[in-house]
């Protein structure tokens, strides 16, 4: 089981719930996810299973999409709904007002965690801080809102408007926090009501599987659950790639340096994906002086073919940083 399996998880389970389900149904020990969702949460959870989960790393920084609900008129110790509320008794916001707040927070901006979030303070994680009556001060960081959009207005409740917004933004932004700073920003208080997540990377809600599906498939057997997972570089394609033939495999499968005859190879800056013959994505290599040096492999070793030798040019030195896969 090697593969992207992109999961429209609900709310309730931790994303955590979905990799041990993930994990049970597909019988291998070996799977991550994408970047965590709040239990409340819903939406995309790109799940990485076997090999897939060495190149997990280069998702989590990836930007995200969402589908939030903010409701104002009150305030939640944990910026969400399922913190202790305090109704805010300040003049209610109009829609107006609130399409106007939002062009303040678009682009690059600072933004203050929430005291119950899982930043880590001299070795403790805030929450666990906050849990404990002591809520931390934490510091504000640099992220960036590339679409902030109000896509629905709710008044039908004058106290306690609601917001639906269409939210693009960079990894570790919290949307939790976009609901308590735009509350402030109308003279009123407001919390997350509800989240989902419409893209992480380039996973796509509209592409993903439900968890009822994967359950499914697993009763039918592995390859109907196999037939549900994506290639170990799904979400990576916009990478430079580099084909190999069969010497230069049985090189980058050994962490050797390569010199690639691919008259296609060009030298960039950045991961590199190296695909075997077939098209199957066997390392993670970056350019050196001409040469292809592998960082993460992902293949088993290829047993170098009788009588032959190697036909690449390596030096002394050619020992790629990444040792194969289930050594």
């Amino acid at each position: 089981m090697d593969g992207v399996l992109v999961v429209a998880k609900p709310a309730g389970p931790t994303s955590h719930d979905v990799v041990g389900l993930v994990r049970r149904l597909a019988a291998t020990p070996r799977v991550g996810h994408g970047g965590t969702l709040d239990p409340f949460a819903s939406g995309v959870l790109p799940i990485f299973l076997g090999r897939a989960t060495r190149l997990a790393e280069y998702h989590l920084g990836e930007g995200k999409s969402y589908r939030a609900t903010i409701c104002f008129g009150a305030s939640s110790t944990t910026d969400d709904l399922e913190g202790e509320q305090t109704a805010h008794p300040g003049p209610v916001p109009e829609r107006g007002e609130v399409e106007a707040a939002l062009v303040a927070f678009r682009g690059p901006i600072e933004q203050v965690p929430p005291a119950y979030s899982a930043v880590q303070i001299e070795g403790r994680r805030a929450y666990a801080l906050a849990r404990s009556g002591s809520p931390p001060t934490l510091r504000p960081r640099r992220v960036t809102i590339d679409r902030l959009d109000l896509d629905d207005w709710d008044a039908s409740d004058p106290d306690r408007p609601i917001a639906v917004l269409d939210v693009a933004c960079s990894a570790g932004t919290y949307v939790r926090a976009i609901a308590r700073d735009l509350g402030a920003a109308v003279g009123n208080a407001a919390y997350l009501g509800a989240l989902t997540r419409t893209s992480s990377g380039r996973f796509r809600l509209a592409d993903a599987v439900s968890v009822d599906s994967i359950r499914a498939a697993a009763s039918e057997g592995p390859e109907a659950l196999r037939a549900m997972l994506l290639p170990v570089d799904a979400g990576l394609e916009s990478w430079p790639a580099v084909r190999l033939d069969s010497e230069e495999l049985v090189d980058i499968t050994r962490g050797r340096f390569v010199r690639p005859r691919d008259p296609s190879a060009r030298p960039s800056e950045g991961p590199v994906r190296l695909l075997d013959r077939d098209g199957r994505m066997v390392a993670v290599a970056t350019w050196r002086d001409g040469r292809i040096a592998p960082h993460k492999v992902l293949a088993d070793v290829v047993p170098m073919p009788a009588g032959a030798g190697s036909g690449t040019d390596r030096g002394a030195e050619g020992s790629g940083t990444g040792g194969r896969e289930g050594a």
